[in-house]
């Protein structure tokens, strides 16, 4: 995607120096800061720490974290205990993103075919490309299936703004390229299409507020940052026309983990009959769960993400303490949406409905 006209993605390999790169995403939208990833613990302190967030993105990060645990100082070479127990380090960094497991056993796997360390490098770094290409591709995807959504709804309004809802970061900043949620609106404002994005702010981190504002911003399309306690309103005034989010991980049967929030957005969105639709990749859908509230972990993150806010003063980025200083505070950084209260999946292979038979009709090699 373009940032002041330059291209950007929030991961990329640097041939010349041969580092893979990402943006620090903790510091947008007043600090533009690349890292270098030059040590598993720096890898996995990145996803942990947020500057690599969302779903396809922690993917594309886990997928280089292989290659990152061969080539890094005092690696053990082509070490198969040495590599897999790296490996299962990275996966253990984030428990509820399906993409970070999904990326680390897919370049894991294709590494563990070669016995020359030469060979092993090479192979995982192919791999972890790849990857980052299909996640991509498959973003674009998403974007050209969920595009007639929006442009039917144009339609009906007579090529009045539609109206799109959407929360946390599911953009470009989450994935590759396009975003998953995003990856609609982009194609509809880039073939002419007026939409308008209500952007929940997204506590406690704001993505909403400072990624999502930012991405759109960069890319021309007009949105406007309200409160994540604002949806409910807004929809009963008939001011949103569609809800689009992404997801965490997503069980065969459509119960959908996502940012914390999502779930009270859909049932919003049910009360007004307005549909709720969730984009994602095929690497977020976990094939082996169906209950959704049972069996995804849901991640607590530091409680000091709750009591404290982020924000640009005086030029500088500072944190200033909300609660009462002695206040508990407890952040869940997730829930889970049932299926039922979502219209349909937008996928790299077309639109399906919410439930195991729909999913299961459009991704028919995934049955067991």
């Amino acid at each position: 995607m373009k940032v002041d006209g330059k291209d950007m993605r929030p991961i990329w390999f640097n041939p010349d120096s041969k580092i893979v790169q990402v943006i620090d995403q903790r510091f947008l939208p007043h600090r533009l800061i690349v890292e270098d990833l030059l040590t598993m613990d720096r890898t996995i302190y990145a996803i942990k720490e947020m500057f690599v967030r969302g779903a396809p993105l922690i993917g594309a990060t886990g997928a280089f974290g292989v290659y990152i645990s061969l080539v890094q100082k005092n690696n053990k070479g082509a070490d198969n205990a040495y590599l897999i127990s790296e490996c299962n380090r990275l996966k253990d960094a984030r428990p509820t993103a399906m993409n970070l497991f999904w990326g680390v056993d897919r370049v894991l796997k294709i590494a563990l075919k070669y016995d020359t360390y030469e060979a092993r490098v090479k192979a995982a770094l192919d791999e972890a490309l790849a990857v980052t290409e299909e996640e991509a591709v498959n973003c674009k995807k998403i974007g050209e299936y969920g595009m007639p959504i929006i442009e039917e709804i144009s339609k009906k309004k007579n090529g009045a703004p539609v109206n799109i809802l959407t929360h946390c970061n599911a953009g470009w900043l989450a994935c590759v390229e396009y975003g998953t949620a995003t990856a609609p609106v982009y194609t509809a404002f880039d073939n002419g299409i007026d939409v308008h994005v209500w952007v929940d702010e997204t506590r406690p981190l704001n993505q909403g507020s400072r990624l999502t504002a930012w991405e759109l911003g960069k890319h021309g399309v007009r949105h406007t940052v309200i409160t994540d306690n604002a949806g409910g309103h807004i929809m009963q005034h008939g001011m949103v026309d569609l809800v689009i989010v992404g997801t965490d991980r997503t069980t065969r049967a459509g119960d959908v983990a996502n940012k914390i929030g999502t779930y009270l957005k859909a049932l919003a969105a049910r009360d007004n009959n307005i549909p709720f639709y969730v984009a994602l990749p095929s690497s977020t859908f976990d094939w082996d769960i169906t209950d959704g509230i049972a069996d995804i972990p849901i991640e607590e993150r530091d409680p000091d993400e709750i009591r404290y806010v982020q924000g640009l003063c005086n030029g500088k980025i500072k944190k200033v303490l909300v609660p009462p200083e002695t206040s508990f505070a407890v952040n869940h950084a997730f829930d889970v949406t049932p299926a039922r209260l979502v219209t349909g999946f937008i996928t790299e292979r077309g639109i399906c409905k919410a439930g195991e038979k729909g999913i299961m009709a459009l991704f028919p090699d995934k049955k067991k």
